[in-house]
């Protein structure tokens, strides 16, 4: 019963966070030695429409930064998702989009995206587009589902927790280690990278939901026979997550795509009065470098 409320307590927890409390990190380094791109990169549409809990200019500014270091052009998009607005674009990023603006209402739980939107990545994707869809805990998974779905991917809608496989410093259930030790990082050109110094070892979640993806498809990001998906409340009842994943990467037609549970393992933030590291910025994990690889996969540098 004492873990069983420790966990909600971890879930009530990570539901409070506010804008106010979750800032990007001003110092956090975003140079890149040797860029994929040394001029005319790929085009990044970045989604500022639905109303993104992440933006370019916001909590997803490292990222923004990083990969334009990287060689990458990011353009935020203020638009509807249509065949015209993507037009030109070579990858679409999508984070933590929501049906309301504030995530902590009934109303972000609403489908951000409508079906005419949703239909339309699926076709850009397939026709040689490519798309980084990142949902996080609830009720991001409901928002974005419908996006989702043209790709076969299951969102459990949930908070996802591993009370065997967290970071035990934070006693965080919900702040999910993967390694390739354990094999829950497979071996996959994401995690991979195209050298030995690229190779992405340790990598951390901090708090999201799980996925399921179709069969052919690959799971980078493993979950463990143990880890949960549950809602906040002493009612709420468990269910298994294993077998699902919080990182999948798909070919689809003449594209591809990454479909990520969890957002702020490619932020770097600070959170809360204490000013605690979360995401890339947060040290001995691979984050960083696992960012660069999925832009690179989704991309065509790593095959």
């Amino acid at each position: 019963m004492k873990k069983l409320v420790s966990i909600c307590c971890v879930i009530v927890a990570a539901a409070a966070f506010t804008s106010a409390q979750q800032v990007a990190d001003p110092n956090f380094d975003t140079k890149v030695a040797q860029p994929a791109y040394k001029k005319n990169g790929p085009k990044i549409l970045f989604d500022e429409a639905h109303n993104n809990f992440h933006t370019a200019s916001g909590r997803y500014k490292a990222f923004a930064d990083l990969v334009t270091n990287d060689g990458y052009l990011v353009t935020p998009n203020k638009e509807k998702l249509s065949a015209a607005t993507l037009k030109g674009f070579d990858l679409l990023v999508i984070s933590n989009a929501m049906g309301a603006p504030q995530m902590n209402t009934p109303e972000a739980s609403n489908p951000a995206f409508t079906a005419a939107e949703s239909e339309a990545v699926r076709d850009w994707v397939k026709a040689g587009g490519a798309l980084l869809l990142i949902a996080d805990h609830a009720p991001v998974g409901s928002a974005t589902q419908i996006l989702a779905e043209p790709f076969g991917i299951n969102m459990s809608k949930q908070f996802t927790v591993d009370e065997q496989n967290y970071e035990k410093d934070t006693d965080n259930p919900g702040f999910i280690v993967y390694t390739r030790e354990s094999g829950r990082l497979a071996e996959h050109p994401i995690t991979n990278g195209r050298n030995a110094t690229e190779r992405v070892n340790k990598i951390i979640a901090f708090t999201g939901q799980s996925l399921k993806g179709p069969a052919d498809s690959f799971a980078f990001m493993k979950l463990a026979d143990t880890a949960q998906d549950r809602m906040p409340g002493p009612d709420s009842k468990p269910v298994s997550a294993a077998g699902r994943a919080q990182g999948i990467a798909m070919k689809f037609g003449k594209g591809r795509a990454v479909f990520l549970g969890e957002a702020a393992m490619l932020s770097a933030q600070l959170a809360g009065p204490n000013q605690m590291k979360f995401g890339m910025n947060r040290p001995g994990i691979d984050n960083r470098q696992l960012a660069l690889n999925i832009v690179h996969w989704l991309s065509g540098v790593l095959k």
